[in-house]
């Protein structure tokens, strides 16, 4: 599950239902927390131990359209789009505590705020874990 942040929703009401243009980002950084975000943004990223956010860029190849797939423009009718590829984080090289929240931002630091959502299932990242991943089609973003 995912959501919309106040900036990001405003952006396509001014967009399509007023006389304001978005303009699409060019970065957009995976962020993992330890605190819940919300609609304003806040939350706990994590910090430390070589934690970087993780970059997937608006691209077909990056994101499977509604329908499924990367090829073609959307077509779906459930809003669903995920991550056509693996997401990789660097291997922690120290504890980053248990990650419970996921965000999309428009930059790979500070940057604006656009979703958020919970984990299935919280994670504990301790120093030589393995490095955290999203599998293909892991990282769910619904616009419903």
């Amino acid at each position: 599950m995912s959501a919309m942040n106040d900036y990001l929703e405003n952006k396509i009401v001014d967009h399509v239902f007023r006389t304001s243009s978005y303009t699409k980002p060019t970065v957009l950084a995976v962020a993992l927390y330890a605190a819940a975000p919300g609609e304003t943004g806040g939350g706990t990223e994590v910090t430390g131990g070589a934690y970087a956010r993780v970059s997937n860029n608006p691209l077909n190849t990056n994101w499977n359209a509604t329908q499924g797939g990367t090829t073609g423009d959307s077509s779906g009718t459930g809003g669903l789009t995920d991550n056509a590829g693996v997401l990789t984080f660097p291997t922690p090289t120290a504890n980053w505590g248990v990650v419970t929240h996921f965000a999309i931002l428009d930059a790979a630091t500070a940057g604006n705020f656009l979703l958020y959502g919970a984990l299935t299932t919280p994670k504990t990242v301790n120093n030589g874990d393995p490095a955290p991943t999203f599998p293909a089609g892991a990282l769910d973003v619904t616009f419903a």
